[in-house]
């Protein structure tokens, strides 16, 4: 009797202790299905967030690196030269109407940067002036004009089609304005007397690209004489092309 109870107990205690392990073995193994189901949800969603944004960002990388290319290939070159013409509304006396003059315009620039550059330019304005009724019989005498500047030149801003920049030059104005008098001079037409003054000039530069070597331009620009001992003020502009080369 004594040893059938000790059979029962023995099996109840080994049905026990099996029991529990199943319920364990059940429990652990059904946690982890769960987290591989959750684990691959957020890096979707990251991916989802970030994918577009990350290829948006190299095209826009990849625009701006053309760009500088194209504006440094352009605005890299060591010399600028210009040729072309001008118009100027000029004083040639102290008591006369102004007169227009026209002109050719040559000038080199060399730069140490793509911004920065020294400008030499060299001019020759030509025109007739109205001299009114006089003792003379002359009344429209041809006039002429030829200057020497050198200043710097800076371009503030740069596009790959298109740039502009300002100018501040000064040197020397030759005025010959007896040539056409016959003899007569200057005083009795109320011209101002022949001869060299200083020149002041500063000019505000638009240029259009062609290529990188080549553009065309547009200057509007004022300029200041002192023939006559007198303070000219004139306005006019400068038109022509621009022709780049050397390598900085």
């Amino acid at each position: 009797m004594y040893s059938f109870r000790r059979s029962v107990g023995f099996l109840a205690f080994i049905s026990l202790v099996s029991f529990g392990a199943l319920a364990q073995s059940t429990g652990s193994s059904s946690n982890p299905p769960a987290q591989d189901q959750t684990q691959p949800q957020a890096p979707a969603a990251t991916q989802n967030q970030q994918g577009p944004v990350t290829v948006q960002a190299r095209i826009k990388a990849r625009r701006d690196a053309r760009r500088a290319q194209a504006i440094h290939d352009t605005y890299a070159h060591l010399y600028e030269v210009f040729l072309g013409g001008g118009y100027q509304r000029f004083l040639p006396g102290p008591g006369l109407q102004r007169v227009t003059m026209y002109s050719w315009d040559a000038a080199v620039t060399r730069y140490w940067s793509e911004k920065l550059g020294l400008t030499f330019d060299g001019r020759g304005y030509y025109g007739t002036a109205y001299v009114g009724l006089n003792s003379t019989s002359l009344t429209r005498p041809a006039i002429s004009q030829y200057d020497v500047l050198v200043g710097p030149t800076y371009r503030f801003k740069m596009r790959p089609k298109y740039s502009l920049a300002g100018s501040v030059k000064g040197g020397v104005a030759i005025g010959n304005f007896s040539g056409d008098t016959n003899g007569f001079g200057t005083a009795v037409l109320g011209l101002y007397p022949d001869g060299a003054t200083y020149a002041l000039d500063a000019s505000f530069i638009g240029e259009v690209n062609i290529s990188p070597e080549l553009s065309l331009r547009l200057a509007p620009e004022y300029m200041a004489t002192g023939f006559g001992s007198s303070w000219q003020n004139d306005l006019g502009f400068t038109y022509g092309f621009v022709y780049r080369f050397g390598k900085q």
